[in-house]
């Protein structure tokens, strides 16, 4: 029921962004149009969306995410956007024990508005600590796909709110942009 109306509220507010990114006045079509930064240090709370590696379902922690951005205006030239190279650590306390997680991930930057980005990171992942040999499934494995969608509201041209939902957590964080 938790992850139902955890992820019905991440659809709500991806809708709003939306929104709120045509009323603030569109800059995706501007390339460049955004803070610039070649550092992204976000320090984050973790909201687990899938079985825990021990077995446990539901799990949480802090973490600590650096995106290091390699290209302005990446991929594709003529809209907003940035690539960037994200290595994160964070810290998964389960009923039965804990781990830690180190992502590795791309993570692509869309600038919606002068407020608002969006972001997608496909990466993988990696558990460490007294339960990453202990899967319920997968075989013992201890390296997963990551991937998660994301959006940023910016408060000014160095701090941001940043939301993330994907596999194999959700996470709400503070984004200081340098």
């Amino acid at each position: 029921m938790r992850r139902a109306l955890l992820a019905a509220s991440l659809v709500l507010a991806s809708l709003s962004t939306s929104a709120a990114a045509l009323a603030d006045g569109s800059v995706i079509g501007r390339p460049g149009a955004h803070p610039n930064y070649a550092l992204d240090l976000e320090p984050h709370l973790l909201l687990g969306t899938r079985d825990g590696v021990l077995g446990d379902s539901g799990y949480w922690g802090p973490g600590v995410r650096g995106t290091l951005i390699l290209v302005d205006n990446g991929f594709v030239k003529t809209i907003n956007n940035s690539v960037g190279i994200g290595v994160g650590l964070d810290y998964l306390s389960y009923k039965h024990g804990s781990v830690f997680y180190v992502p590795v991930v791309m993570q692509w930057n869309f600038f919606l508005s002068e407020s608002w980005s969006v972001f997608g990171e496909p990466g993988i992942g990696f558990f460490l600590g007294d339960g990453a040999g202990v899967r319920k499934h997968d075989d013992d494995r201890v390296l997963d796909p990551n991937i998660a969608v994301g959006g940023r509201y910016l408060f000014n041209k160095s701090l941001a709110l940043t939301m993330r939902i994907g596999w194999p957590a959700a996470s709400v964080g503070v984004s200081f942009l340098y």
